[in-house]
């Protein structure tokens, strides 16, 4: 780990949290300070990525949307370099496990957007419910599971070893599978993936062809 770089603190992004996905947009307008750490949420403007310049020229699709990428996994990367160095005590890049990514994913629920409902609710497992509930708001599965995969790359980017990536570890996959899981039962969705439909398979045709006057012969 001694090629680990540190996190860079002059990026003024590094107390923004933007976290954005096809699954959902978190946002937050106020600042937050809890025992461990202080961040603020910043609005977003594009679903999918970071945000994009309207003065930037224009550029193919897949060109902006791994720009967008690099540009979000940037702010996340600063962002947990921000929680890190707010964390009491403090805490260097080298030493971080699996466990403070966890604190880190737990401490993001706050600013979670996705209603998800207790066994008690009279909505649980309703995917549409028809009135609103004091169910607590969280993150939502695929904001997370893209934000671990995001600051996972940039770990190794970073310098950091693949085998010694705090956001593998199998506590935080173990993790991510129960908050799929746990919201799939509570808002009454499914999270696996759709499987394409195969074309049906039409057996060979090996069969050899009859002889030209093989029914003729048959039927006298």
């Amino acid at each position: 780990m001694d090629s680990l770089r540190e996190f860079d603190t002059s990026n003024g992004d590094s107390a923004n949290i933007n976290f954005c996905t096809n699954t959902i947009t978190t946002t937050h307008h106020h600042h937050h300070q809890n025992i461990n750490t202080s961040m603020n949420i910043s609005p977003l403007t594009n679903v999918g990525g970071g945000m994009a310049s309207s003065s930037s020229p224009p550029a193919s699709s897949s060109t902006a949307t791994l720009s967008r990428y690099e540009n979000q996994k940037r702010r996340d990367w600063n962002t947990f370099g921000q929680y890190l160095r707010n964390h009491r005590p403090p805490l260097s890049l080298s030493r971080c496990s699996g466990a403070h990514v966890l604190e880190f994913l737990r401490y993001l629920d706050q600013f979670g957007k996705t209603k998800v409902h207790t066994q008690l609710c009279p909505f649980f497992g309703h995917p549409n419910p028809p009135a609103p509930c004091p169910c607590p708001l969280r993150q939502a599965w695929g904001s997370l599971d893209a934000l671990i995969g995001r600051l996972r790359a940039a770990f190794e980017e970073h310098g950091g070893k693949p085998e010694a990536n705090p956001f593998g570890a199998r506590a935080v996959r173990l993790y991510l599978r129960e908050v799929r899981d746990s919201q799939a039962k509570a808002r009454g969705i499914s999270y696996e993936k759709k499987k394409r439909k195969r074309p049906p398979q039409h057996p060979p045709n090996n069969a050899m062809p009859p002889p030209p006057n093989a029914s003729s012969h048959l039927s006298q």
